[in-house]
């Protein structure tokens, strides 16, 4: 397992972030984002789909579970929060979702883990203390795609 810690500084950091990731993208990609409410998740995800040529603006499925955005590749936005089994995500089909040939993005993804494939790339942002839209961001890859698209990833440090 490879893992990159990164400092973002502003939202428009992490969005651009998140372009680089959309970017280095390939069909069937799985990302899992895991942090606190307002930790910039959605925000990560609007700067992959930028990075994925999607020219709609996304936004948070909190009540419709999946969000379908057509770019280079398609992206399928999920947020497992309101969700209160894992067996809910199973009922949305997440399978074909997960070994399509698009990108999966799903916020909140610890809720089903069960059901989430090995290879994926795992995303984990924090608050740092006192320092107002500073995030600290963990990137880990999990299998060898992921190893080879963080490897990709054009990360101003």
């Amino acid at each position: 397992m490879r893992t990159t810690v990164i400092t973002t500084s502003s939202p428009d950091e992490t969005v651009t972030l998140g372009r680089s990731i959309g970017e280095s993208c390939e069909p069937g990609d799985v990302i899992l984002l895991s942090g606190e409410l307002g930790t910039g998740k959605t925000c990560l995800i609007g700067g992959i789909a930028a990075g994925l040529s999607v020219a709609e603006y996304t936004f948070s499925p909190s009540f419709v579970l999946v969000r379908e955005y057509h770019g280079r590749l398609m992206l399928y936005h999920m947020d497992f929060y309101r969700i209160e089994s894992p067996e809910e995500a199973a009922d949305i089909g997440i399978e074909e979702y997960l070994y399509g040939d698009g990108v999966c993005a799903i916020e909140w993804s610890e809720r089903a883990s069960e059901y989430l494939p090995s290879d994926h790339l795992s995303i984990k942002l924090e608050y740092t203390p006192g320092i107002e839209d500073t995030r600290l961001i963990q990137i880990s890859a999990h299998g060898a795609r992921h190893e080879r698209l963080m490897q990709q990833l054009r990360i101003q440090r």
